[in-house]
């Protein structure tokens, strides 16, 4: 019976923090995908990176789009010669951005019975919700904030496709392979 009361009651504890967080963020039903990013304030290097990786129009398109959206503290994470390499990269940049949305909407409700979801880069993530939600390893710190075309859930680390590996000239140092990845092309042709 203590163990029922203590999920129970920890089970209350995240939906009330998680919906403190996601009110934090506010109503953003009426704007779309990238107004609301703008707008939480959390997220200015992932819209520098959208605004870089040419993918600004098509996240203010239709969608539906699910988004895994590293803030800026996730961001803050990778040193900071590779993530101007990264930005630098529009090859690669759009192959990491890309990784971070799945297609529809996705609702944490709905999530939570994943194990993995199709990005619209083309390679899965893997969730796990034993231990609270992790999306590749990161873990989401926020839910459901809705956009008028798709909802974000808020990660804590950027996450990358399996194809950009780290490298051995040092630690933490990520090798981004050059890609021929039509992620754009797919995004673009989702939106359509």
């Amino acid at each position: 019976m203590k163990a029922v009361k203590a999920l129970l009651a920890a089970s209350i504890l995240t939906t009330v923090g998680t919906a403190a967080i996601a009110d934090s963020h506010g109503n953003h039903a009426s704007m779309d995908i990238v107004d609301t990013a703008v707008s939480a304030g959390d997220f200015e290097t992932l819209v520098i990176a959208v605004q870089e990786a040419g993918l600004v129009e098509t996240l203010k398109g239709d969608g539906p789009f699910t988004v895994f959206a590293p803030n800026d503290e996730a961001f803050a994470k990778l040193p900071p010669d590779q993530l101007q390499a990264l930005l630098a990269d529009k090859a690669a940049l759009t192959k990491v951005l890309t990784y971070h949305v799945v297609p529809g909407r996705v609702m944490a409700v709905d999530v939570v019975e994943l194990t993995s979801a199709n990005t619209v880069e083309g390679q899965a993530i893997v969730i796990d919700a034993s231990d609270g939600v992790t999306v590749n390893g990161a873990a989401v710190i926020a839910t459901d904030i809705v956009a008028s075309n798709g909802v974000i859930h808020v990660i804590d680390t950027v996450i990358l496709p399996p194809d950009l590996s780290r490298n051995d000239r040092g630690a933490g140092e990520m090798r981004l392979a050059s890609t021929d990845s039509p992620s754009y092309r797919a995004l673009e042709s989702y939106t359509r």
